[in-house]
């Protein structure tokens, strides 16, 4: 076994084109360090929908030069030569020398690959394809993941992700690619460097949503270290905003995210900086993107320098009932299976048509024709207009302006988000909603907990009752997937499902609460209901 494992170290160091990498591995093989290279070599980064996410480092479970050009190849040999790919790329470590090796390998397998000018948000790599009319794009980032991770996101020509049977297409064709070192490079296709004139015209884009006329407010902003910062304050002032005011010490892309644990807007701690700035400055809005700025965090002022940071449902609320209201036509309004029921009784209310998908952005795009609009609750929005989505994925600038559009038009008329918010809790209900996040080191546990659930179910959760479990990998309106629902008692939910990118088993909670007097009181009803719910489920799964 040793042996097997340090031939084949040592093969995968002959074929690896990165000095950094290349130390690696040696210092591993001259020592041999049985279990790092074990922990390197037993298996492979699996690319998926989500496609290619990891941590830097050698060997086919690590992302690297290697495993990008194997990756660039198995897409030119599914796409074949003569098309025509968008490559984009964030800040994060190796993430430009990824974007250069997958137009290397692209164009030497005869394709035509347009690459974009510099670090960029992946809204714009997403608008981008859609815009040149390209057959994909690649987008090199790993989002919201720790400092050491790197990913490879793939669109089709619609400019959204892909989905099956398009991702084992490139999967199988990735398993097909010999060594790196003799792929053909740099030809016979053609490399076109953009130019800033695709992100001109993805602002323009964003500055033809529906934004209303009110422009006067002040916000605190946050890219979080990651690539946002630029665009959105390009996009604010374009529109007729004054500029936010950035976190000075998360204003410019750090792949090391000094200032954060994770840098993820929703992880504790993460927002304290531009919370703190809010206060400071008398804000009326506080936002965030995470670091390539496909998502968007937003927190409210509650008066007296104090802000509270809206849900991801929430604000999916207050962005879907601005959309219906200034578009017109036959129009749909979409969300997740993990995302609260509010969405569906806006649209029934307002008579838009609603669709319910799996996870992932990649299915909510293709809930149906006619989407102005798309949420997911990890914070992810894409906004549209009468003329559609300019963005066919989630956008993190495009709805930091609409929700400033929002707060802007409400703060005119002496009022704010917050009013808002319990507008919408007075029309259809107080839908409050929770997570239980439990990250692990092993993810057979993870497995575990999902047999233990389905062998042994709870009859109770909190102070409801189950009245009917729903096994997702079943199948039935919806493709199988893996979780586990349970309708409660009393208008309540909860659904159990593991991560598709961490060693997370996550839970979405959800009570309605029927507002008949004050919002505050009904609010603090629904926040006890959800602990007592979280209580349960924790102690149920036993991790």
């Amino acid at each position: 076994m040793s042996d097997d494992l340090l031939r084949r170290a040592r093969q995968w160091l002959l074929q690896d084109p990165d000095p950094d990498t290349r130390a690696e591995l040696s210092g591993l093989i001259e020592r041999e360090d049985l279990a790092a290279l074990r922990e390197r070599f037993h298996t492979k980064l699996e690319f998926g929908t989500a496609g290619l996410r990891g941590e830097l480092g050698a060997g086919p479970n690590r992302m690297n030069q290697v495993t990008v050009m194997r990756a660039a190849a198995g897409l030119a040999g599914v796409l074949g030569p003569g098309r025509h790919v968008v490559v984009g790329y964030d800040a994060r470590h190796k993430s430009d020398v990824f974007a250069r090796d997958t137009a290397a390998v692209l164009t030497g397998a005869g394709l035509h690959v347009s690459l974009l000018p510099g670090p960029l948000p992946t809204p714009v790599l997403a608008f981008a394809v859609h815009r040149l009319g390209a057959d994909a794009g690649v987008m090199v980032t790993a989002s919201h993941n720790p400092p050491r991770d790197n990913g490879y996101k793939v669109y089709w020509g619609d400019g959204s992700q892909i989905v099956p049977p398009i991702d084992s297409e490139i999967s199988a064709a990735i398993d097909a690619v010999g060594r790196v070192d003799r792929l053909p490079l740099d030809g016979p296709g053609t490399l076109t460097e953009l130019g800033d004139a695709i992100v001109d015209d993805y602002l323009e884009a964003l500055t033809a949503l529906p934004l209303g006329e009110a422009r006067e407010l002040r916000v605190a902003y946050t890219p979080l270290h990651g690539v946002g910062g630029a665009t959105l304050t390009g996009a604010f002032l374009d529109a007729g905003f004054e500029s936010p005011m950035s976190v000075e010490e998360q204003r410019d892309p750090d792949p090391d995210f000094p200032t954060v644990a994770f840098p993820n807007p929703e992880e504790p701690g993460a927002m304290d900086l531009t919370i703190a700035l809010a206060s400071k400055i008398n804000a009326d809005l506080v936002l965030a993107n995470d670091p390539d700025a496909d998502r968007c965090a937003v927190g409210v002022s509650l008066g007296g320098g104090t802000f509270r940071m809206l849900t991801g449902d929430e604000l999916g609320g207050l962005l879907a009932e601005h959309v219906i209201t200034h578009t017109t036509g036959d129009r749909m309004v979409a969300t997740t299976i993990v995302s609260s029921t509010l969405l569906g009784k806006i649209a029934r209310a307002h008579g838009v048509r609603y669709g319910e998908t799996l996870t992932g952005f990649k299915w909510i795009m293709k809930a149906g024709p006619g989407l102005v609009f798309g949420y997911e609750e990890a914070i992810g929005y894409s906004v549209g207009s009468d003329a559609g989505l300019p963005v066919r994925d989630k956008d993190g600038i495009g709805a930091a302006l609409t929700v400033a559009a929002i707060a802007a038009e409400a703060k005119q008329a002496g009022r704010t988000l917050a009013d808002l918010l319990d507008d919408q809790a007075r029309r259809y209900g107080l839908h409050a909603t929770s997570q239980l996040s439990l990250r692990v080191d092993d993810l057979s546990l993870i497995a575990d907990a999902m047999a233990r659930l389905r062998a042994k179910p709870p009859a109770t959760l909190g102070t409801r009752t189950v009245t009917r479990i729903d096994d997702l990998a079943e199948g039935g309106e919806l493709p199988p997937t893996e979780g586990l629902r349970f309708l409660l008692s009393g208008d309540a939910r909860v659904v159990v499902r593991p991560s598709g990118t961490e060693p997370k088993l996550k839970c979405y909670l959800e009570v309605v609460v029927p507002v008949t007097g004050e919002v505050t009181s009904a609010r603090t009803h629904a926040a006890e209901e959800l602990e007592a719910l979280k209580t349960d489920l924790a102690a149920t799964l036993g991790l």
